[in-house]
């Protein structure tokens, strides 16, 4: 019977790590006081910093029961950090670190935390790190004097959690309700997850896992960020969308032939369809371009004017937000890019030039020697946040690449053209989507659209880069705009660029001939409207 037992076990355990997914909440403790702040894991048992009741206490994060407790040096006790041998403690009110002895709570040295308003701790081996909520920073500093080495900006305006997993921090957002990846190095977000609480305070990392307690809930949770499954879903919505190409001949000549091609949405993680594409008239023929995409092909001959026609399709469907957690150590080198990926994804297009020689050299110049595709695109991506901005006037829309270099003012295609450039000029693999969005209310009106990259990276895919929409200040929001989609998007088309049905476009494609004077007009328009209850 025990060994019957012992198996349903471990077929249990199985089928549980087969299904782990990144942010996945593997353990819930509550707390033993109702303020928790600071967080840290010694190796063995976890403590914990209570601001209502002044103490710290140890845990065992095996049963959440306290090991032992005692009086925090202060009145309003924050972060706490471990160093392998002695607990470190910063008190936000008097803005000094503790140096602690963790048997007895004995203060061991006191050091200046040179912050206005510190928050966290981390210790990364040599040196401690902080976060500052007041001047949204996050700050090395030296355990011999508390001098400052380093300082870059923190994620988000509510920095609050801190912890060092051995090569990135990881820190906390109470407004924005995040973790961040943060590169010690740089400063950069390299990505993020959502808090399971509302507000996210200390961190602590076991070796495998990250804890974080939450202050609001008072609850610690064991959350996984290694798994094989990166992605999570959530904020789902169900939605009807209409998209319709309009073509106008006001004459007085006739428009003798007119081809519009319509990429169609299918299943992708972000949408699935509620049923089959419904079209407001017959297509001509359905076709499968170059990119593997379905395309509807809509044929008229001969407008005399006045001539109005408006083929479209209507699509019920579930959207969502969607985020991919990249820990960018775990994405595989380039030699790991499947050939067939490389051979459709690394050709060069009119819009993207890669062999220009303005191309070639800026490539080199942002990437250096890097071989990690997730770092390669990373610098690109920042290199256009940093050097271009969105402006579709006096100049612009679909300009080619090295054109929106040099100009430094781009639409949302031009940064799609320009990361795509850059990107198979160094060998990774990039293609864009293109989207009908949710404007405001779900019942909603767009002619603007919007499209953005996507970058290959093994072993996962396809993963979002949108440049466009990382493009500002604070670098929580900057990493936002990688691996992370609003449920606010049909994708309607997955292109590399230059098919003779689309070109280099999304959402629709167009060709006419005429014979005499035409004044034409077209339009393109996406309709949504809420299913379910109003």
């Amino acid at each position: 019977m025990k060994r019957i037992l012992s198996l349903l076990a471990a077929v249990l355990l199985l089928f549980s790590l087969a299904w782990a997914r990144v942010g996945e909440v593997v353990k819930t403790i509550k707390t033993p006081g109702p303020c928790p702040t600071g967080l840290a894991y010694d190796g063995k048992f976890l403590w914990l910093a209570d601001s209502r009741l002044d103490k710290i206490f140890k845990l065992d994060p095996a049963s959440g029961q306290v090991v032992k407790s005692f009086d925090t040096p202060g009145y309003h006790p924050e972060g706490l950090a471990w160093d392998g041998r002695y607990l470190w403690h910063v008190d936000s009110a008097e803005r000094l670190v503790y140096c602690l002895d963790p048997e007895t709570g004995a203060v061991l040295k006191a050091l200046e935390s040179n912050s206005d308003r510190p928050r966290d701790l981390a210790w990364d081996g040599k040196d401690l790190w902080l976060t500052d909520v007041r001047n949204k920073t996050i700050i090395r500093c030296s355990p011999v004097d508390g001098m400052m080495i380093q300082q870059f900006a923190a994620p988000g305006a509510e920095p609050a959690g801190l912890e060092f997993d051995g090569k990135y921090l990881w820190v906390t957002d109470r407004a924005m309700d995040r973790i961040f990846l943060v590169d010690p190095a740089s400063g950069w977000c390299l990505s993020s997850l959502r808090s399971y609480g509302p507000w996210p305070a200390g961190l602590a990392f076991d070796g495998q896992h990250l804890w974080n307690v939450d202050y609001e809930n008072d609850e610690l949770y064991q959350v996984r960020v290694f798994d094989s499954d990166i992605m999570t879903l959530w904020d789902e919505k169900e939605v009807e969308l209409r998209f319709i190409k309009e073509f106008r001949n006001y004459g007085p000549g006739v428009v003798t032939s007119l081809d519009i091609y319509l990429p169609l949405p299918a299943d992708r993680d972000n949408q699935k369809l509620l049923g089959p594409v419904e079209f407001l008239q017959k297509p001509a023929e359905m076709i499968t371009d170059a990119w593997g995409q379905k395309v509807a092909h809509f044929n008229f001959r001969n407008l005399k004017a006045p001539a109005v026609v408006q083929p479209g399709w209507s699509v019920k469907a579930r959207i969502y937000a969607v985020e991919y957690f990249i820990y960018p150590d775990r994405v595989g080198g380039l030699d790991q890019i499947p050939e067939d990926i490389k051979k459709k994804y690394l050709v060069d297009g009119d819009k993207y030039c890669i062999n220009d020689p303005f191309i070639q050299d800026l490539a080199r110049k942002i990437a250096g020697h890097e071989k990690n595709p997730y770092w390669i695109a990373r610098k690109i991506y920042e290199y256009l946040i940093d050097h271009l901005s969105y402006n579709l006037k006096p100049v612009g829309g679909w300009n080619p690449a090295p054109t929106v270099l040099r100009r430094g003012t781009a639409s949302c295609s031009e940064y799609t053209y320009s990361l795509i450039a850059l990107c198979r000029a160094l060998g990774v693999p990039a293609r864009y989507v293109g989207t009908v969005s949710l404007r405001g209310d779900e019942a909603s009106f767009d002619d603007v659209f919007h499209r953005w990259n996507e970058i290959y990276l093994p072993p996962y895919g396809w993963i979002p880069f949108d440049a466009n929409k990382g493009d500002v200040e604070t670098p929580g929001g900057r990493a936002l705009g990688i691996g992370n989609v609003a449920a606010r998007y049909v994708i309607t088309t997955e292109n590399g660029g230059g098919d003779k049905y689309l070109w280099f476009g999304y959402n629709y494609g167009f060709t006419w001939t005429s014979e005499g004077k035409c004044r034409v007009a077209e339009e393109s328009y996406g309709e949504w409207q809420p299913l379910g209850a109003k």
